[in-house]
């Protein structure tokens, strides 16, 4: 949680918007655990009605993105929270509250298939989506380069004090290539960009809501699915994420939500998608904990090194670059790595 005050206008702002504030009795106004960003979330309990009051500041969150992007989700048929009211100058939200019920402790091998099926229709209502028709920035080669960098400079460089040299940083600069040609060729989507099990909600009826969706993109389709099948906190046994890709991968077939794409080529998509996503949350957890102020994240840290180290390991033999990366991280990163606390910890 931000160490910054909460603006003493918030809840006089949130209770204006309120039509019964006045004869429901005091009101509670409590705070709810904060995310990776610089978003805060208060509950506001007025009587028997409950909100979520959001405060994003308008200088780093960009909070039109966040209702536009909650319109066209709506309107797909995804469940988001419903805005009561919004103040854009002050980054001010009065959102429905879709309960306490994150998707995340709820998830065992007796469940999972369930509530994965679930979320799999909320990715296929997000991949019906025409991308032309919506003003959303692009998962272009800019943006995904600029997330792999975080590996290097803030998870190698900043964390483990390990900066790689000319050599090694020419092979990691073949790699990310490799990774961005391979996300950019596939067919796009709209994608949450952190659809896990931290940003579903299950609902009283079943159905699983979707929140923090601001940094929606067009991008590649393999991305959320990745996202959600190969968390980064929570993991399933290796076959079973490749079945509920496969599984996946038909029901956009058939649906025609995907062009002739074979199950080969897809999982490769899947994998990749997967290594360039967890290079990019190696750095992302080491800058959140570094620059922000947010020492949590370390402890998720040796479940994406694995991710790294099993999907590398699997490319190793058909891809040199992969390969030469394969060697680098096993030789030389993970004996450094294994001295960390947060890995010795695990």
């Amino acid at each position: 949680m931000s160490s910054r005050p909460i603006p003493p206008d918030l809840q006089p702002w949130a209770m204006s918007c309120i039509e019964t504030a006045d004869s429901a009795g005091q009101p509670d106004f409590s705070v709810i655990a904060g995310d990776a960003s610089n978003r805060r979330y208060f509950r506001l309990c007025q009587g028997d009605t409950r909100f979520v009051v959001a405060e994003a500041p308008p200088a780093t969150e960009n909070n039109a993105a966040f209702l536009a992007v909650r319109d066209v989700m709506a309107r797909a048929g995804v469940k988001v929270p419903a805005v009561h009211a919004a103040d854009l100058d002050r980054g001010y939200l009065l959102l429905e509250d879709l309960g306490r019920q994150l998707l995340l402790p709820l998830l065992e091998p007796t469940t999972v298939d369930r509530h994965y099926r679930a979320a799999f229709d909320c990715l296929r209502k997000l991949a019906s989506v025409e991308p032309a028709a919506i003003d959303l920035p692009g998962y272009d080669s800019a943006l995904l380069l600029e997330e792999l960098g975080r590996f290097s400079s803030w998870f190698c460089q900043a964390l483990l004090d390990c900066a790689p040299g000319e050599a090694t940083g020419e092979m990691l600069e073949a790699l990310c290539h490799r990774l961005v040609s391979s996300a950019t060729e596939q067919p796009r989507v709209l994608v949450h960009r952190d659809f896990h099990s931290r940003n579903l909600m299950l609902q009283a009826d079943g159905a699983l809501a979707v929140i923090d969706f601001q940094d929606a993109v067009i991008g590649p389709v393999t991305y959320d699915l990745v996202s959600l099948l190969r968390d980064c906190y929570v993991r399933w046994p290796r076959q079973q994420v490749i079945d509920w890709a496969v599984q996946y991968h038909q029901t956009l077939r058939e649906r025609n939500l995907l062009a002739d794409v074979e199950q080969e080529r897809f999982l490769e998509w899947f994998d990749l998608m997967g290594l360039q996503r967890h290079l990019k949350v190696l750095g992302t957890f080491a800058r959140l904990h570094l620059r922000d102020g947010k020492p949590g994240y370390l402890q998720d840290l040796p479940l994406v090194v694995d991710y790294v180290r099993e999907i590398a390991g699997k490319y190793a033999g058909q891809d040199p670059v992969i390969g030469e990366f394969q060697e680098w991280f096993e030789g030389k990163l993970m004996p450094v790595i294994e001295r960390q606390a947060w890995s010795a910890a695990r």
